[in-house]
């Protein structure tokens, strides 16, 4: 075995489409008669041949809700927090304008939660429109007032 005898079979000519009706690939070069597809420079999106396409065969995932509350939830050790800093007043009723206004919750926020997680020693009247079962039980343990907003 020489070099030049070698086979590159790799270099192996393709069908030549479109040289007359012998070649077996002339007049339509195996496009059929007519329609998009015969036509050059035209695909089709997303077409799979007939087979379900894959945007259709994949689930759909999410809900966007109509009624999208926004609700900041803020426990009760981070109001200790806030008292310890000092940067709300002993004497405030703590609800979701006041707490907004000293920047302490953002302001996309429509109604306040408040959740039982950690002590609060001080006595505080709350305004909020939800409540956990074990903060209110704390809050009223430390002789606050909870005041729930509709």
């Amino acid at each position: 075995m020489k070099l030049n005898e070698l086979i590159n079979k790799s270099s192996r000519s393709k069908k030549r489409l479109g040289r007359g009706i012998g070649s077996s690939k002339g007049k339509t070069s195996g496009r059929g008669h007519k329609g998009q597809k015969s036509r050059s420079g035209v695909a089709i999106k997303s077409f799979e041949g007939g087979q379900m396409p894959l945007y259709r065969r994949l689930p759909k995932r999410g809900f966007k809700r109509v009624k999208n509350e926004r609700i900041a939830l803020i426990n009760l050790s981070r109001i200790q927090d806030i008292v310890n800093k000092k940067k709300i007043p002993l004497s405030t009723k703590i609800n979701l304008p006041n707490l907004q206004k000293s920047n302490l919750i953002n302001h996309k926020y429509k109604k306040l939660k408040l959740l039982g997680s950690g002590d609060i020693k001080e006595k505080f009247d709350f305004e909020v429109n939800f409540i956990s079962k074990s903060a209110k039980e704390k809050i009223e343990k430390s002789g606050g007032k909870v005041t729930l907003i509709k």
